[in-house]
This record gives C-alpha cells, structure tokens and sequence, in this order.
C-alpha cells in the first residue's frame, strides 16, 4: 500500500523536468497546487515559457528569522536507455527502493521538505521560505532569478537544502568552474610538425597544467580540487599539424581556491591570440563553521531519530553558492546516496526518505538558540 508520503514522490517522478526539455514549470505547478490543498500560501515565479520557481512561505512562532528550504526540480538527461535496467521516466519500486531518474537527485529530498513543510504538528519555530528551484543543474537562472528580484528576506540566516547526503549533514560543498577554452595554433604538413603550432597538444598541455595546480588545494571533508576535459574537438586531418582546438573543462574547487585564482594560472599558458577561455558556468565553495546552531541542532535531531550523522563536504555544486549571497549559511540534508547522482540505474531507499521527512518535522519545530 502506497502511503502519501511515497505518492508524493511518485507524483514528482511521473512529471519529466529534464532540463531544458520544457517540463520544470508543471513541476513547479503541480508542488505550488499541492502547498495550496494544504492551506499553505504558494506562487510560481516565472523564468520563461519552460521555466519557474515555486514558493511556498509558513509563519513561525518567532518571525525575527527566516530559514530558507530549497530544492531543485530539475533533473539532467537519462542518459544511455540500454544502461538502464528500468524505464527512468517512469518510477519502479523494488526492493524497498525507488528507480527512476532524478529519485536521488533530487525529487526525494525535494518531495521530503515538501512533506515535511505541509504536515508540521505546530507552528515552525521561525519564518519558513520554501524555494522549488529550476535550472539548478546547469546555470541556475532560478537562483538567479530570486537574487536578482530580491525575494529572500534580509533576516534569513540559514539556507537547508534537501541535496543528498545519506542523512548526513552536508557543511561543506566544492565549487564548480566551466570553462570554454579556444586554442589557436599553426597548421603544417604531417611530415614537419615543427613548422607548425599543434593547437590540440597545447590544449592538452594547458589542461594537464592547470589540473596539477588545483590539486595543489584541498580540504579534510571535501578532498582535494579537480579538473578534467570534458568536451573537445579539433584537427583537420590525419595528415595536418591542427591549427585549431575546442575544449571544455569541469573544475571542482574547495574553499580557498577562487574563480580569479584558476584564471591568473590560465594566464600563464599563452596570450590572447594563441589560447580564449569564456566562463560557462561559477559557482564559489560554500562551508559551514562547525559551532552554527543551525547546524548543531540539526545533527542533534539526526541522531536522536537513532540514525548515525556525520559532517560531510561534497564534490557536487548546488544553488546554494547563488543563494547564499554574502551572508547566509548553507546546509545539505536530505535522502540518497550521492554516488548515484546522474547514474543509470538511479534510486533512493524509501525507508531513507521517510526517515528524512520525520527528522526534518521535527527539526523545523525544535527550539533554536540565539545563533553565534
């Protein structure tokens, strides 16, 4: 017997938020109509024709404060269907899991704080400001768009986001710069490379360069910085030195590594006219300090539920590093395993998620003491 809590999540998973694809705002609609059949004030907030953010606010018994609880509707791609041991737009349950795309990442932490939020015993005990985000998972226009409207309260200290962490506690995350580099070289005949400039070996000279630098950063929970190509195209023929390549990279970066420090490096490979970088995407590193009373109290309800909770650092980005603005402190939490994110075959424990819907309920109404 499915329960309302496991219908939910099955709700979410039956609507397609690929994105891009056009299916994010029936998302948004559909969370926006599911907070008004249980009284709770709700909006979208349109991005374009495809796109929106839903909102959702509840009043605390204190409203000096305001905590943000935020997820994502968007989910990436399938992928290769024949890797897929399901169809991954429609949701199996087997073996006490849930199979599709986006069950882990993150439709169960997104149906979890949407459950919790629409189910709380008693008033929350601060203002409650619940942002269903689109386009997290590329430019994060969503997040953006709140920013720039000024929708987040100035008194919101604290921004849960229902990423997941196995019910750990996320304090912090990587940050995450893509960068689109052009390489211009020489082209020559085969025969006689050194009349010419191998623009695909500068690209990989360049590549392998910086990657070297960003391990040179890490962090205790988060690992060490990383780099990789991800996209690239060049040559002309097998019998021609390469005049031009295209290249792609993903840089991950822990606190202490910066946008600006990655790009002072990249200046050292060449000038403009032989090498072009263009910023696709930035988003900094986001922590936590460990004494936050947002945190503390969080992990105290984590483990009086008689679930084990660690502080844990993550290598993937959220809309945390855009919300945050100067200011606010980021927190993940919620069900999954974050080595399932963006994999075939991607599920969440249901015993995990409902376990995660109890511990956010009694967390939004726990006392907090006056933050540090």
């Amino acid at each position: 017997m499915v329960n309302e809590r496991i219908r939910l999540l099955l709700d979410l998973l039956e609507i397609p938020s690929v994105n891009g694809q056009g299916g994010e705002i029936k998302k948004a609609e559909y969370l926006m109509q599911y907070f008004k059949d249980h009284g709770i004030d709700s909006k979208i907030q349109i991005i374009d024709e495809k796109r929106g953010n839903v909102l959702a606010r509840i009043k605390g018994r204190d409203s000096s404060k305001t905590m943000v609880l935020n997820g994502h509707i968007d989910t990436v791609p399938y992928g290769d269907l024949k890797s897929w041991e399901t169809d991954p737009q429609t949701p199996v349950l087997k073996d006490g899991k849930l199979y599709a795309r986006g069950a882990c990442d993150m439709q169960s932490g997104l149906a979890a704080l949407t459950y919790a939020l629409t189910h709380l015993e008693k008033e929350p005990a601060f203002d409650l400001l619940f942002i269903g985000t689109c386009d997290e998972e590329k430019g994060g226009a969503g997040a953006s768009k709140l920013l720039e409207e000024q929708i987040i309260p100035t008194n919101a200290e604290i921004i849960l986001i229902g990423e997941p962490t196995n019910l750990n506690v996320g304090v912090v995350q990587k940050g995450c710069l893509w960068l689109s580099c052009t390489f211009h070289g020489k082209a020559s005949h085969g025969a006689y490379p050194k009349e010419g400039r191998n623009a695909i070996e500068d690209a990989y000279k360049f590549a392998f360069g910086i990657s070297e630098y960003v391990k040179g950063f890490s962090h205790p929970l988060a690992g060490e910085s990383t780099a990789q190509i991800t996209e690239i195209t060049g040559g002309i023929a097998q019998n021609i030195t390469p005049d031009l390549c295209e290249m792609t990279m993903d840089i991950r970066m822990v606190p202490g590594l910066t946008e600006e420090m990655v790009l002072k490096e990249a200046s050292l490979y060449g000038n403009e006219k032989e090498i072009t970088v263009e910023i696709i995407n930035s988003r900094e590193a986001v922590e936590i300090e460990p004494g936050n009373t947002f945190l503390k109290s969080l992990k105290e309800e984590v483990q009086g539920s008689k679930v084990s909770c660690d502080n844990i650092g993550t290598a993937y980005f959220t809309d945390g590093s855009i919300l945050k603005g100067e200011n606010r402190k980021v927190l993940l939490f919620g069900p999954g395993d974050p080595k399932l994110c963006h994999q075939p075959n991607e599920c969440v424990s249901l015993d995990e998620y409902e376990k995660a819907i109890m511990i956010l309920q009694n967390f939004l109404i726990k006392e907090k003491e006056k933050t540090q």
